[in-house]
This record gives structure tokens, C-alpha cells and sequence, in this order.
């Protein structure tokens, strides 16, 4: 691969990492208004938003940070993608129920981005960067692996 390529994965690989760790400290922060953000989209029942929106903050964090310090870099990629797939489908879906909702995804609370067709957009764009990403990473366990045949 080329010396643009690798300049250009190396940005993503930030922008991913950065995005989900700024999320999930942010979830962190204020837990209680993450449950609610997470129970706005009716989706879970309450057993589960609550499991949720206590787990999910930590998947965040430690995905990003696997990713930065390249340790199962793979299995860390392939878990944001799944996080940015979900999201985009939970975020389709209070659209398309015409839900008046905050989306939870980095200030829970009053001062939350609401669900809209912008945020939808924010969403494809980060599953297509985490999707890339996933595919960088496995080709290069792909090449790895063929070299050492």
C-alpha cells in the first residue's frame, strides 16, 4: 500500500477512535440521561436499556482505544462497525416513527442533537469509516498471512 493510503487510513483510525471515545466518556458522564436517550427510542425493554446504557459506554472506550494501540485491532474494528450499523438502524427507525427525540449519541440531556435527517447522514458516514477501516485491518491480516507461507 501506498504511503497517501496509509496517511489516509491513519486519519480515519483517528477520526473512529476519537468519535467513539469522545461518545463514550461522554455516556459516561451523566449515566441517568443515557438511559433515558436510550429508552426515547422505545426500541429495548427497560431491563435492557438500563444493561445497555451501562455496557455500552465501556464497548465505546475500549473499541477506540484497541483500535489506537492496535491491540485486536481486528475484533476491536469489527465491534464499531456492528456499534455504527446498530446506530444508524436506531436512528433510521426514530425517523422514520417520526420520533421527537435526542439521540444520545454524545450529550445526553437537555442539550442533545436531535434525531433528524442530519444525523442520520453523521450516521452513514460512520459506519462507512468504520467499514473501511475493517477492511484496511483485515487485508492487512490478509497480506500477513500470506507472507508468512
Amino acid at each position: 500500500m501506498n504511503r497517501k493510503n496509509d496517511n489516509f487510513f491513519f486519519i480515519i483510525k483517528l477520526l473512529i477512535a476519537g468519535i467513539f471515545l469522545f461518545a463514550g466518556i461522554s455516556k459516561l458522564i451523566n449515566p441517568l440521561a443515557f438511559v433515558d436517550s436510550i429508552d426515547n427510542y422505545r426500541l429495548l425493554p427497560y431491563l435492557l436499556v438500563t444493561f445497555f446504557a451501562i455496557v455500552l459506554p465501556w464497548v465505546e472506550i475500549l473499541g477506540a482505544v484497541f483500535i489506537l494501540i492496535g491491540k485486536w485491532k481486528k475484533g476491536a474494528a469489527l465491534i464499531l462497525v456492528m456499534l455504527s450499523f446498530v446506530f444508524l438502524i436506531a436512528v433510521g427507525s426514530a425517523l422514520f416513527r417520526g420520533l421527537d427525540i435526542s439521540c444520545g449519541c454524545f450529550i445526553a440531556g437537555e442539550n442533545a442533537t436531535k434525531i433528524g435527517i442530519t444525523k442520520l447522514i453523521e450516521n452513514i458516514f460512520l459506519l462507512g469509516m468504520t467499514v473501511g477501516y475493517y477492511l484496511k485491518v483485515i487485508n492487512e491480516f490478509s497480506l500477513k498471512s500470506l507472507k508468512k507461507l
